[in-house]
C-alpha cells in the first residue's frame, strides 16, 4: 500500500493528484521550483520540496533531484503527472531501483512507444493500421504536404506543417530545436500530413491481463497542433466505429504489456478509416472528459493498479457527454501569444465539483492557478480546464460556453472568448469539428472579443461610475454625495480609458435629475458603487461587476468582459521607441539569432527566435531593409517590450 506520493509535476495535474490522495488517505509531496513557491499545488500539499532554480531543465526535468525529494519527504511513490518526464523511461526506471512505487506504466511499455519511429511498427506488426513514417532526406514533391514530428514527447511541440520543399529545411531545424528543449532528443520524422478528426481511446491495463477500452474522445479542434477542445463521445463515431478503435487500442497496449492509464491516439477520415499516431503512455490532460462519462476516477485507478489491485472484468458504460476546454493565458489573435504575469482574480461561475466528477450532470473545473497567481514564463500558459458534463452534446456545449462568458479572469489576456466562440458556432454544434477547424472559420473571426465597441463604451462608463463612488467612500466629508454631484449645471466629469478597441473619453453629470453623460441617451443609472453598477439601458437594468487594479479596471457584464487602462489626465512623458526596432512580444529567452548588424534582410525573414512557456516564437523583419542594431544575444532573457532589432528600409541606390 501506498503511503506518501510524491507527484513529480506541478499546476492543475498535481493538484488533481492530489484529491484523490487525499480521498485515500494518501500523504501527499508537492515539488516547486522558486517561480512556483506560492503556487497553488506547492501550497495545498502536506510536504512540499524546494527545486532551486526556474527553468524545467534546472527543476522538473531533473530526475535526481525529484528522487531526493522523495527521499528527504518520505515518499514511498511516485507520480509522473503529464509533460515533463512523465514518458521518460529513464526515470521510471531511477524511481523503481531507488525503492519507490512508480505511478505509471512499466519502463519497457514507455521506452516501446517512446519512439513514435518505432512504436509505428511495433503497431504494423500488432495489427494497428498506421501511417507511412518518411525520411526527411528523402521527402519528395509527391510526398507534400508532410507533417514534421518530434520523435520523443508530445503536446505539439516539434511539429510543424510543410507544403513546399523549399520550406523544409527551416522547418526540419526548427523542429529539432523545440523538441530538444522540451524533451531533451532532437530526432524528427515526417509523416503525410492529413486534415481529419483527432481520435484517441482511453485505456486502461492492470496487472493481471486486463485491458479496458474506455471508448474514444475526439480533440479535433487545436491550435499548434495542441489540443484546445476535447468532448467524450465524439460525434463521428458509431457503434460500429468505436468497436474497431476500441479493438485497436487493446492491441497496442497489450503489445507493449502496458500497465495503468494510457492513451491511444489515432486519425480518423471522414470515410471511417483511421491511423495509430502514437500510444501517450501517461494520464491524458482530457482525462475529465472520460471520467465524467463513466463515472471513473482514473487517478484512483492508477494509484489502485500500482498497488496491484485486479480490474473487474468488464468496464463501465458511458453516460451522457462532457466537453472540456483549455483555458490559456494567451492572445489567439496574435500568433496565440503566451502571456505571462500576475492573476489578479479567478472565478468560474456554477462549478459543482473541483477535480472530481459532479455527484449529477454538471460543471467541472480542474485550475492551477487561484485569485493572485504569477503565471510564469517558464512553463506551459495552462491556467485551468473546465468541463461540462450533461445529458446531451448540446447542453454540455451551452453550458460550458455560459460558464466561460461568466467568468472573471483579471489581469491576464486569455483564449477564452475564442472558447465560447467555437462552443457556439453552428458548425461545432453540428459536429463539424476537424483539424482544420480554425483555418476552414476564420480565427480572425473566432478570436474577435465577445464584447464589441458599444460593450467597451458601457463598461467604461461603469468604470467611471465605479471610480466616483471609491472616491466618495474614501471621503472625509459628504460621502453620501455622488462624485461630481452639481445643484446647478456645469462642466462635466471626465475620465479617459485605452479599452481594446482604441480611446474612450467618458464625460457625465450627476445632478438632481440623475446621470447626464454624453453620448448615452438612453442610460439611467440605478446604483453604483466601487465595485458594481447598475445602469438602465433603454429600459433594460444590468449590473456591471467592477474591479480596479493598479494601471487597470476590469469590468464583467452580459455583454462580455472588457479590460481597461485608465488614462491619466497627466501623462508622464513617453520613452520614444527608434524607428524600425522591433519588440519582444513576451517574456522569454533569446535560443537564436540568425543575422548580424549590416545583413540586409527580406520582409519576413526570420532575425531571431524567442523562447517562452516552452514554445518557440520567431522574430521576422517586417520590411525589406537592412540591420541597422541588434539588440541581443543567444541565451539573453529579455523582458516584454525589449527592443531586439532595427530594421530600416533599404535605401533606394
Amino acid at each position: 500500500m501506498i503511503d506518501r506520493l510524491l507527484v513529480a509535476n506541478r499546476g492543475e495535474i498535481a493538484r488533481r493528484v492530489f484529491r484523490t490522495c487525499r480521498d485515500l488517505g494518501i500523504t501527499t509531496v508537492a515539488v516547486y521550483s522558486d517561480a512556483d513557491a506560492d503556487a497553488p499545488h506547492a501550497r495545498e500539499a502536506d510536504l512540499a520540496v524546494r527545486l532551486p532554480g526556474n527553468p524545467p531543465g534546472e527543476t522538473y526535468l531533473r530526475a535526481d533531484l525529484l528522487i531526493r525529494a522523495a527521499h528527504e519527504a518520505g515518499a514511498d511513490a511516485v507520480h509522473p503527472g503529464y509533460g515533463f518526464l512523465s514518458e521518460n523511461a529513464a526515470f521510471a526506471r531511477e524511481v523503481l531501483d531507488a525503492g519507490l512505487v512508480w505511478v505509471g506504466p512499466p519502463p519497457a511499455a514507455i521506452e516501446a512507444m517512446g519512439s513514435k519511429i518505432a512504436a509505428k511498427e511495433l503497431m504494423r506488426a500488432a495489427g494497428v493500421p498506421v501511417l507511412d513514417a518518411l525520411d526527411p532526406a528523402q521527402v519528395s514533391e509527391a510526398d507534400l504536404p508532410v507533417l514534421v514530428k518530434a520523435s520523443a514527447g508530445g503536446g505539439g511541440r516539434g511539429m510543424r506543417i510543410v507544403r513546399s520543399l523549399a520550406e523544409l529545411p527551416a522547418q526540419l531545424e526548427a523542429a529539432r530545436a523545440e523538441a530538444s528543449s522540451a524533451f531533451g532528443d532532437p530526432t524528427v520524422f515526417c509523416e503525410p500530413y492529413l486534415e481529419g478528426r483527432h481520435i484517441e481511446v482511453q485505456v486502461l491495463a492492470d496487472r493481471h491481463g486486463t485491458v479496458w477500452a474506455l471508448g474514444e474522445r475526439e480533440c479535433s479542434i487545436q491550435r499548434r497542433h495542441q489540443k484546445v477542445v476535447e468532448e467524450a463521445p465524439s460525434p463521428m463515431v458509431d457503434a460500429g466505429m468505436r468497436a474497431r478503435l476500441c479493438e485497436a487500442a487493446t492491441r497496442a497496449a497489450r503489445a507493449v504489456g502496458y500497465v495503468g492509464a494510457g492513451t491511444v491516439e489515432f486519425l480518423a477520415v471522414p470515410d471511417g478509416r483511421f491511423f495509430f499516431l502514437e500510444m501517450n503512455t501517461r494520464l491524458q490532460v482530457e482525462h475529465p472528459v472520460t471520467e465524467c462519462v463513466t463515472g471513473l476516477d482514473l487517478v484512483r485507478w492508477q494509484i489502485r493498479i500500482a498497488e496491484g489491485a485486479r480490474l473487474p472484468e468488464t468496464p463501465p458504460g458511458v453516460d451522457g457527454h462532457a466537453i472540456e476546454v483549455r483555458l490559456y493565458a494567451e492572445d489567439p489573435a496574435e500568433g496565440w501569444r503566451p502571456q505571462s504575469g500576475t492573476l489578479h482574480r479567478f472565478a468560474v461561475p456554477g462549478v459543482d465539483a473541483e477535480f472530481r466528477v459532479p455527484g449529477s450532470y454538471g460543471l467541472r473545473l480542474d485550475s492551477g492557478v487561484a485569485d493572485g497567481s504569477v503565471v510564469s514564463v517558464h512553463y506551459d500558459p495552462l491556467l485551468a480546464k473546465v468541463i461540462a458534463w450533461a445529458p446531451t452534446r448540446e447542453e454540455a456545449a451551452r453550458r460550458l460556453a455560459t460558464a466561460l462568458s461568466r467568468a472573471a479572469i483579471h489581469g491576464l489576456g486569455t483564449n477564452r472568448d475564442l472558447l465560447v466562440r467555437v462552443l457556439r458556432h453552428p458548425a461545432f454544434l453540428a459536429g463539424e469539428t476537424d483539424t482544420g477547424f480554425f483555418d476552414r472559420h476564420g480565427l480572425d473571426v473566432l478570436a474577435a472579443p465577445l464584447a464589441d465597441k458599444r460593450a467597451e463604451s458601457l463598461a467604461a462608463l461603469a468604470a467611471a461610475l465605479a471610480d466616483a463612488a471609491a472616491n466618495r467612500a474614501g471621503a472625509r466629508v459628504l460621502a453620501s454625495v455622488p462624485s461630481g454631484w452639481r445643484n446647478l449645471p456645469s462642466q462635466p466629469q471626465r475620465k479617459a480609458y485605452q479599452a481594446p478597441s482604441g480611446r474612450i473619453e467618458v464625460a457625465y453629470r450627476l445632478g438632481r435629475d440623475g446621470l447626464a453623460a454624453e453620448g448615452y441617451d438612453e442610460i439611467a443609472l440605478v446604483s453604483s458603487a466601487p465595485d458594481r453598477v447598475v445602469l438602465d439601458v433603454a429600459g433594460v437594468r444590468h449590473a456591471f461587476a467592477v474591479a480596479a487594479y493598479d494601471g487597470l479596471v476590469c469590468v464583467d457584464s452580459p455583454f462580455g468582459a472588457v479590460t481597461l487602462r485608465p488614462v491619466p489626465r497627466f501623462p508622464e512623458p513617453e520613452a520614444k521607441v527608434e524607428a524600425g526596432s522591433l519588440l519582444a512580444p513576451t517574456p522569454g529567452a533569446v535560443i537564436r539569432v540568425d543575422v548580424a548588424e549590416g545583413d540586409r534582410v527580406e520582409a519576413g525573414q526570420t532575425l531571431l527566435v524567442l523562447e517562452a512557456m516552452k514554445m518557440q516564437h520567431p522574430i521576422a523583419a517586417p520590411e525589406a531593409g537592412v540591420v541597422r542594431a541588434l539588440r541581443v544575444t543567444a541565451g539573453q532573457q529579455v523582458e516584454t517590450g525589449a527592443v531586439l532589432a532595427v530594421v530600416t528600409p533599404q535605401e533606394e541606390p
